[in-house]
């Protein structure tokens, strides 16, 4: 299989656009592929899945570690794997390069084309290119799109970033409404929320099709050496417990890598919605994934039989996790977007109240001071955490750690819970996904 990575000088310069545009006309060419992307991120791998019609997965070097991102590469069944970058391409933890798209793009051995946008810049634009080519060794920085540039403006441009970066432009995105996507406060709308984004789809397929040289292109690609990630696990073993996964409007932040993860751990997935079923379905575990429940907060305390099921199942020790909006669903109570608060599960203690910044953003480490569903005494594990809705009571089970040195409290644990704000992938080194499902597994036996 071979890679290549569409990064960029910043966030908001055309990434995503660019890299679905060309998922979605290699696809029409017939091209076997799989999308990936650098980092945390759950909403662009959302518009790659829609692209594909497969699961786009996350490669995050501080998750999952080198060998967890080896391991999830090397499992692609794909002529080309095309990864979309995070941020600025040397944008890594803690103001360094660490995890960062340039971390990813060495680690791999992929090529590098960057999706620049001109805006009012043209040669001062190569003063920068110029400064990102011999910024670290060996940049990988092989190609050039321009996006959303206009087609006389990409004519005139286009040779002078060549004659003075050395990079060859391999086309450009006109500006075009279907390249528009609105914002909320974590980033685009979900694909699902797109009503036409099939037809946008097609629209980026025939403009990348017209306007960007796809075979020279796909022709940078290369093969990454992936040394001891040869051997493939089957997806699913002997399923041992069944495990119920939210997955709706409100919960839609799962990493398709820790789906699969419970899978091989000998988890039957029931994938059920908190908005719109009546009850939480029979199972020996629950998972309560992040999202946006506060959008949808009213309709998700107006279904009380769900939140009645969901609490019982809680309060009488079901194994659960319940990661950001998950948790929150737990609560008390949480406030919508105008501020009302609605009821919600009331299996844990604390309000879900809306705030006007991101709380506790970015990369951390959890260090577990006791035994726990997922934890054991000692361990560091990585996490990340992104929202704008607080709770008034974010639990002292945990440690969390950033990189700065600022700590503080937060989560609750036991024998079978792990419910808090911050996000874990279950493709790293400590074994997540097994201790969950093991857990399943002997609350299912207790059960019969």
């Amino acid at each position: 299989m071979k890679t290549l990575m569409i990064s960029a000088m910043a966030s908001g310069a055309g990434k995503t656009v660019t890299s679905i545009a060309i998922l979605a006309a290699l696809k029409k060419r017939g091209v076997r592929l799989q999308a990936f992307k650098c980092g945390p991120d759950y909403i662009d791998p959302m518009f790659h899945t829609r692209a594909l019609g497969i699961p786009s997965r996350n490669l995050d070097l501080f998750l999952q570690g080198e060998a967890g991102v080896l391991k999830t590469l090397s499992r692609a069944e794909a002529e080309l794997a095309v990864i979309e970058g995070a941020m600025g391409y040397y944008d890594g933890l803690n103001n360094t390069d660490t995890a960062s798209a340039y971390a990813l793009a060495r680690l791999t051995g992929t090529p590098v084309v960057l999706a620049v946008s001109p805006k009012g810049s043209s040669l001062t634009l190569a003063a920068q290119l110029r400064g990102l080519l011999g910024f670290r060794p060996e940049s990988a920085i092989a190609a050039l799109i321009l996006a959303g540039c206009p087609e006389k403006r990409a004519a005139s441009l286009a040779p002078v970033l060549t004659r003075e970066t050395g990079l060859p432009v391999l086309g450009f995105l006109p500006p075009m409404a279907e390249a528009r996507f609105e914002s909320r406060h974590l980033g685009l709308l979900t694909a699902q929320e797109i009503r036409d984004l099939e037809a946008r789809l097609d629209t980026l397929a025939e403009a990348t099709e017209r306007y960007i040289d796809l075979d020279r292109l796909t022709a940078l690609a290369e093969c990454p050496s992936l040394p001891g990630c040869a051997k493939r696990l089957p997806l699913e073993g002997k399923a041992g417990c069944r495990i119920a996964a939210a997955r709706d409007e409100a919960f839609c932040f799962l990493y398709a890598d820790n789906l699969d993860a419970l899978r091989r751990a000998g988890a039957e997935l029931c994938f059920f919605s908190p908005l719109h079923e009546p009850e939480l379905p029979k199972a020996d575990g629950l998972y309560l994934p992040g999202g946006y429940p506060e959008v949808y907060a009213r309709a998700l305390s107006e279904n009380v039989s769900m939140r009645r099921s969901i609490a019982e199942a809680v309060r009488a020790g079901l194994p659960t996790v319940a990661e950001c909006g998950g948790f929150l669903y737990l609560g008390q109570s949480l406030e919508d977007e105008e501020g009302f608060a609605h009821p919600m599960c009331g299996a844990l203690p604390g309000r879900g109240v809306k705030t006007e910044r991101l709380q506790r953003f970015g990369y951390l480490t959890l260090c577990a001071p006791a035994d726990s569903l997922l934890f054991r005494a000692g361990e560091k594990i990585p996490a990340h955490a992104f929202h704008y809705w607080d709770s008034t009571e974010n639990g002292k089970d945990l440690r969390a750690e950033k990189a700065d040195g600022r700590t503080w409290r937060c989560g609750y644990t036991g024998p079978g819970l792990y419910a808090g704000f911050p996000h874990l992938h279950f493709g790293g080194e400590t074994p997540l996904a097994e201790r969950f499902v093991k857990a399943c597994e002997k609350w299912k036996s207790s059960a019969t």
